[in-house]
């Protein structure tokens, strides 16, 4: 294809309440939408990356302008998906920033071809089971009655927001609420340290699917150190940037389980390698989420529906986190959410919402 333009557009999406994580809260997000403009037809992408770095290194301000200055000078004259990840490969780091540009570009290949994304991806499921991220609350009733909602909204899974001070009680508050036949999990988004091993091991008696992330995300060898130390499955997510990572992580004995965010490594394609490398050794993934909104879902969506996503992920329903998401709403039906089907990522913004939601618009001509 032949890119003539690409808008770069802010928007403001206010979150139906605030979420609190070990690194922050969160009240709002300030997306950066990438639409590739081509002759073919345009594709849509979104940038996860957050206002402030804190998940990692990138940042939306940054991510807009390495995409004006770098990443999109660099494109070829006629580019497909691959093309781009080859283009871009010159620059360090920006995962998600490469990753926005690159799903807009595979938005309007497949778009034009007539696929979808599901079916370019592999993915050989029409619905996928649904988690749901719980943040740290102020109290556990408040938590309680958080976690009692989403069961009641037939969500298969919860995972708990945990850091030192708020991990045990509401893990054995939840768990003993909620019986032994809820599937639970932790985040701790790398708030503990392997001096914090003996404590950590004490979340062993919950029978828990996993601990995420428990440790620093450049710290492969003390996360082997600590998966000797626990009964609780080991999953990885901030350490996992590539393909290559998850290959350093699975030998080392860093991890059981990996959570593929193709924001954080990158793109879909390598999410897709990852997935690959992964069911090729009998490690079980998960697809995690960054608040997407709808666009952003809806290729998510897709990527859970490979054979290799055993378990369920934060792909929740739009009003997890929007009263009002800028696609068509994403409706949980029996805690699955169905597969896109139509060509591309299989949903466009609704125009109205967009424009009210929309901060700012920049074209870059090509």
């Amino acid at each position: 294809m032949k890119i003539t333009g690409i808008e770069l557009r802010r928007i403001a999406m206010p979150l139906r309440a605030p979420f609190r994580t070990s690194f922050g809260t969160e009240h709002d997000r300030d997306v950066l939408l990438v639409r590739v403009v081509t002759t073919e037809g345009d594709g849509w992408g979104e940038c996860a990356a957050m206002t402030a770095p804190r998940y990692n290194h990138e940042y939306v301000d940054a991510a807009q302008d390495v995409l004006r200055r770098h990443l999109i000078p660099a494109l070829p004259s006629t580019v497909d998906a691959h093309a781009a990840g080859r283009a871009m490969e010159q620059f360090k780091g920006h995962k998600m920033t490469k990753a926005a540009l690159e799903t807009a570009i595979l938005d309007a290949q497949l778009r034009a071809t007539g696929e979808s994304f599901a079916s370019y991806l592999g993915a050989d499921r029409a619905s996928v089971p649904c988690g749901v991220s719980v943040g740290i609350a102020d109290s556990l009733p408040e938590l309680l009655d958080t976690v009692d909602d989403f069961v009641q909204q037939g969500y298969v899974r919860i995972k708990l927001k945990i850091e030192p001070g708020w991990d045990l009680e509401p893990v054995r508050a939840v768990r003993e609420r909620f019986g032994d036949q809820l599937l639970l999990q932790v985040d701790a988004n790398a708030a503990y340290t392997l001096a914090d091993a003996r404590h950590l091991a004490r979340l062993d008696a919950f029978d828990l699917l996993l601990i995420e992330q428990p440790l620093a995300d450049d710290d492969l060898v003390q996360h082997a150190q600590l998966a000797r130390r626990l009964t609780t499955p080991i999953c990885l997510d901030e350490s996992i940037e590539s393909a290559a990572h998850a290959a350093a992580a699975i030998t080392l004995g860093a991890c059981q389980i990996i959570n593929i965010k193709p924001g954080r490594v990158g793109g879909y394609l390598e999410a897709r390698r990852i997935h690959d490398l992964c069911r090729a050794h009998g490690v079980p993934v998960w697809c995690g989420g960054m608040l997407e909104t709808g666009l952003g879902r809806a290729a998510n969506i897709a990527l859970a529906a490979l054979p290799g996503f055993t378990l369920p992920g934060d792909t929740s329903a739009s009003n997890r986190y929007y009263a009002t998401d800028i696609t068509p709403p994403f409706e949980l039906t029996d805690g699955h959410l169905d597969v896109p089907t139509a060509p591309g990522i299989g949903t466009d913004p609704v125009p109205d919402v967009l424009a009210e939601v929309t901060t700012t618009t920049e074209w870059i001509a090509l």
